[in-house]
């Protein structure tokens, strides 16, 4: 007798997608293996073969960035089709956006691969689609609701002064200061090895190394990989990881939270920012200067031939008929002399039309700038009158900054006193904390809280006292004389640029004019004079009027 011959089906094959949210989950929760014993068991009872796993642990499946899904796609996608099924516990560990899950489900239908979450099983009728669809929006929705109180909550941690668990700058550690039941709360501290690093990356750009001016990135990179210095990861040190170090306004005590959209990097409103105070490192003086040292060496802004070029006056020399920049032209004479000259750049470039035009030999400019900054600016006496007239502005300023602190001291007092009232009608058995006392004492805390961050960043802008001694008044002048007419070029030209913003030069006369800020900056900057730094605010020339 002939038995009749039977087919034999082979068993769909499927791979798990497993993922959860954070690092943090993938370390201590049993999501994971829970996910991977369901799916398990979920093949056993329909007789699929399980041929293998993708593991995504902590990432978010709000966007397809994501190493292992994009292997699981790329996979799928193979002409050897691997696998027939892509199991997932829920739709929600695939995709938490509805428009990125429908456009995954048609790619992998394409290469005849379907997705199947074992916990929301549906078909492929229009209803169940449907079905899908709603289920995949009510995902997008909750993630979004849970990233909003999320980042609520984060917030208000960053108000409290705690550290939310961004990345440490260099020169800081996180410490844990206090606990709330299984949660350890975290601030900055300073770490005393590294922060005295970031106190030389300062210094060298700043005031240099006390023999040739003032440093560049490229050069302070260089030396600090010579030294064997390293970055907080432990890499060596390039020129936009120390841009980011000199522009940090945590080295200042100011750590913002919420600055910048996490997944686009766009910058986020003012109003939703969160300045958390925190130990600072470097004196808000220097920083400020450094930041307009960084403007101002900025390509953008001044090309690099005037921070380092060969020619003392480049970009402070101007035209003063069309305001352009003064450029070098030579000249051979009979007997083969070669002669320089500073010469309008735009009526070189342009002609006569663009501006008449003027040459002054080199030397004589140089030596003229040289010689009445030597003799008119930095003598004590000048230097004493100009510093008086900052001395003014800035006690003002004090004495305005000095009211703000104690009004909003006052406001303090009167908040923690009214806390207390409650306090003790309740210890007292006068009132009881019902929902609307409740509220009272949660608006008084929030109102001390926004008071106390007013008050300590009031504190942080207090302005320091300006009078400076005689002795240090007499000490800068001599050192600049000296620093302006010995030396190398870019050396002298650095010292230049620190109190000098345009040199005017006209058929008569050559003006010379700076700024009182930047001279009072210097001597209180630092112990070192620091040169390369330009002001833009009013000029010590007030009439504009020449000082030759």
């Amino acid at each position: 007798m002939t038995m009749p011959l039977t087919a034999i089906v082979p068993a769909l094959r499927a791979v798990a997608y497993l993922r959860v949210s954070t690092g943090r989950q993938a370390e201590n929760d049993l999501s994971i293996p829970d996910q991977r014993n369901q799916i398990a068991a979920f093949c056993l009872t329909k007789g699929w073969r399980l041929v293998g796993e993708y593991v995504e642990p902590g990432a978010s499946a709000t966007d397809d960035n994501r190493p292992e899904f994009q292997r699981l796609m790329e996979r799928a996608a193979d002409s050897d089709r691997p696998y027939d099924i892509v199991l997932v516990h829920s739709y929600s560990r695939f995709f938490r956006d509805s428009f990125g899950l429908e456009m995954y489900i048609r790619r992998l239908a394409k290469a005849d691969v379907r997705l199947i979450s074992i916990t929301q099983e549906l078909g492929d009728d229009p209803a169940q689609v449907m079905m899908r669809q709603v289920i995949a929006l009510f995902d997008e929705y909750q993630s979004k609701e849970n990233a909003k109180h999320v980042i609520r909550a984060m917030k208000e941690n960053a108000r409290q002064g705690f550290y939310n668990g961004s990345p440490v700058p260099l020169g800081h550690h996180a410490v844990e200061v206090e606990r709330r039941g299984n949660k350890a709360k975290k601030q900055l501290s300073i770490d005393p090895v590294e922060a005295e690093t970031v106190r030389m990356i300062f210094r060298l750009y700043h005031t240099g190394d006390g023999k040739s001016g003032p440093l560049g990135t490229k050069k302070i990179v260089t030396r600090l990989n010579a030294m064997g210095e390293r970055t907080k990861r432990g890499a060596r040190f390039g020129v936009g990881t120390l841009h980011g170090i000199l522009t940090n306004r945590t080295y200042i005590g100011e750590m913002t939270f919420n600055k910048r959209d996490s997944r686009t990097l766009k910058a986020k409103p003012v109003s939703e920012q969160v300045i958390v105070p925190v130990p600072g490192i470097i004196k808000r003086d220097e920083f400020e200067a450094v930041q307009s040292m960084l403007k101002v060496r900025n390509p953008k802004v001044t090309p690099p031939r005037v921070v380092t070029g060969p020619i003392l006056l480049t970009g402070l020399a101007t035209c003063a008929t069309c305001g352009g920049g003064m450029t070098l032209r030579t000249g051979t004479s009979r007997n083969g002399t070669v002669h320089r000259y500073y010469t309008c750049s735009n009526a070189a470039r342009a002609g006569k039309s663009a501006c008449t035009g003027r040459s002054i030999r080199m030397d004589m400019l140089d030596e003229l700038v040289v010689e009445h900054l030597s003799d008119r600016l930095l003598t004590s006496t000048r230097l004493t009158e100009m510093l008086a007239a900052i001395s003014a502005g800035r006690a003002a300023k004090a004495a305005e900054v000095d009211s703000r602190i104690i009004r909003l001291q006052g406001e303090l007092t009167e908040a923690e006193t009214r806390l207390k009232r409650i306090y003790t009608m309740i210890e007292e058995g006068i009132a009881e904390m019902d929902d609307i006392l409740r509220d009272r004492v949660a608006s008084l805390k929030i109102d001390r809280e926004r008071i106390q961050s007013s008050l300590d960043r009031a504190r942080t802008h207090a302005v320091p006292a300006s009078d400076i001694p005689p002795a240090v008044v007499e000490e800068f002048g001599r050192m600049m004389r000296e620093n302006i007419t010995s030396g190398d070029i870019p050396f002298r030209k650095a010292y230049i640029q620190a109190v000098v913003d345009q040199v005017e030069v006209g058929d008569k006369q050559v003006k010379i004019i700076g700024s009182k800020a930047a001279i009072h900056q210097a001597m209180t900057g630092s112990k070192k004079i620091w040169p390369g730094v330009r002001s833009f605010e009013r000029k010590w020339r007030t009439r504009q009027d020449s000082n030759l």
